[in-house]
């Protein structure tokens, strides 16, 4: 493997784990240890290696001046249809883990989500999103300025709620270790909200 493929595998499998956060050029530089006129290359390489390849499902575009891998926009009704599939009766395990972190911590950014469940999440929030469950309300001071979630108006419609203020109450000993609070969120989840499972929403 010589040089310049290495640093393309590494750059992919950082913005990989980044997701949708992506990175700046300053960030990749700093992960690749090179500067940043290198990482820029580096980039171009690797776009241009998505683009002449018909058979992959991804690219990178920048945003922001962030580079996130995204997926190709021939792909997006396929992508629509998937996230709309009305066949499941019920919230997935991972969207009502995540659904429920966001209720009761919003707002939260993916990655604070990602270490309450210790598992990315990553697929379960853009479904949460697509449906309108949850939505960005801002973003975390700090390094990349992280996007915040919160939940929609829908979510409360939808959960017979008139205000967040209505959401059951959690009694959480700060102590407790954060697994046990992830337990817990689950736990009163879906005993508050069992019922709405039953109407054919799917997330």
């Amino acid at each position: 493997m010589d040089f310049e493929t290495g640093f393309i595998g590494m750059t992919e499998s950082f913005l990989f784990v980044a997701g949708e956060e992506g990175l700046t050029l300053a960030q990749l530089a700093t992960l690749l240890e090179c500067d940043e006129q290198k990482a820029e290359q580096v980039l171009i390489s690797l776009q241009a290696a998505y683009d002449e390849d018909d058979t992959r499902g991804i690219t990178l575009k920048s945003y922001g001046g962030s580079y996130r891998l995204v997926t190709k926009s021939e792909w997006a009704n396929d992508i629509k249809r998937m996230l709309e599939d009305p066949k499941p009766s019920t919230f997935t395990q991972a969207a009502l883990e995540v659904l429920a972190i966001i209720a009761y911590k919003q707002p939260v950014t993916r990655v604070e989500i990602d270490d309450l469940r210790g598992v990315k999440s990553e697929r379960a929030l853009s479904s949460l999103a697509a449906k309108g469950f949850v939505e960005e309300v801002g973003r975390m001071d700090g390094p990349g300025r992280p996007i915040l979630y919160g939940t929609t108006a829908f979510f409360l419609d939808r959960f017979g709620l008139a205000s967040l203020e209505d959401m059951p109450p959690l009694s959480i000993d700060e102590e407790q270790e954060t697994s046990e609070e992830t337990d817990l969120f689950m736990t009163k989840f879906q005993e508050a909200f069992s019922n709405t499972e039953e109407g054919g929403h799917d997330a």
